[in-house]
């Protein structure tokens, strides 16, 4: 996309500089370098985040977006919980995948039932109930041929004993789930309260078929380009 003037105002960018710019000020801000999340899998969620608010998709308030990237080692803290209005941290955790998906790291993905596989690609929390592991909260899944299947599945977040330092100290990672994003019994509540009610999850994993709508940065882009110099993610 070629570059718009605004007044004078970073006239010299294209429409994709101004939104990696935006982007890498937000990774920076909230030191999500620093915690091990990987800027491209950051910019992913946060293109998959932009295009839901741009379609109305998420409540007005949602500033909440949790990344989880399968592609680290589940031995590391590779679930990220980020308020994007004030560009923060909010937490980092150890988070389980499923068993069909293999044992340290996952590398095999499917949202067929029963593979006890991990879904990859976006999803939106909805309700918490209790179920047969206590307090745990209901996941749609928006990715056709990925991830739809998520609320058929009961692809959940709840808390699970088997995730957690004492569980990497004994066995080197922490253990595996039927396909739910598993975290830890002592942080599953201020997870589960943080992230209910529409707000966005992005899972990443190494699969070259994954594909998603919400990864197109045409809209992100055009919005970028049509207002750069007053632009705040917080007031789409």
């Amino acid at each position: 996309m070629g570059s718009k003037s605004n007044g004078g105002v970073n006239s010299t960018l294209s429409a994709k500089e101004l939104f990696n710019q935006y982007v890498n000020n937000l990774y920076q801000a909230a030191n999500l370098q620093g915690s091990g999340l990987a800027f491209d899998v950051f910019e992913k969620a946060f293109t998959g985040y932009t295009n839901l608010r741009l379609n109305h998709q998420l409540p007005q308030n949602s500033a909440i977006l949790t990344v989880i990237d399968y592609s680290k080692s589940s031995a590391e803290k590779r679930m990220w919980i980020i308020n994007l209005f004030s560009k923060q941290l909010l937490l980092n955790t150890w988070v389980a995948h499923g068993q069909g998906s293999g044992m340290e790291m996952p590398d095999k993905f499917s949202d067929r039932n029963d593979s006890h596989q991990s879904s990859l690609g976006f999803y939106l929390t909805d309700d918490v109930y209790m179920g047969k592991h206590g307090r745990s909260l209901r996941l749609d899944g928006l990715d056709e041929g990925f991830n739809i299947s998520a609320r058929m599945r009961s692809i959940v977040v709840h808390a699970a004993n088997y995730v957690g330092q004492r569980a990497i100290n004994e066995q080197g990672h922490v253990g595996r789930s039927f396909g739910c994003p598993a975290v830890a019994p002592e942080v599953a509540n201020f997870v589960i309260n943080t992230i209910q009610g529409k707000s966005v999850i992005f899972i990443n994993g190494n699969d070259e078929r994954y594909s998603s709508k919400y990864l197109d940065e045409t809209a992100p882009l055009n919005m970028m380009a049509a207002d750069s110099t007053s632009f705040d993610i917080a007031k789409l």
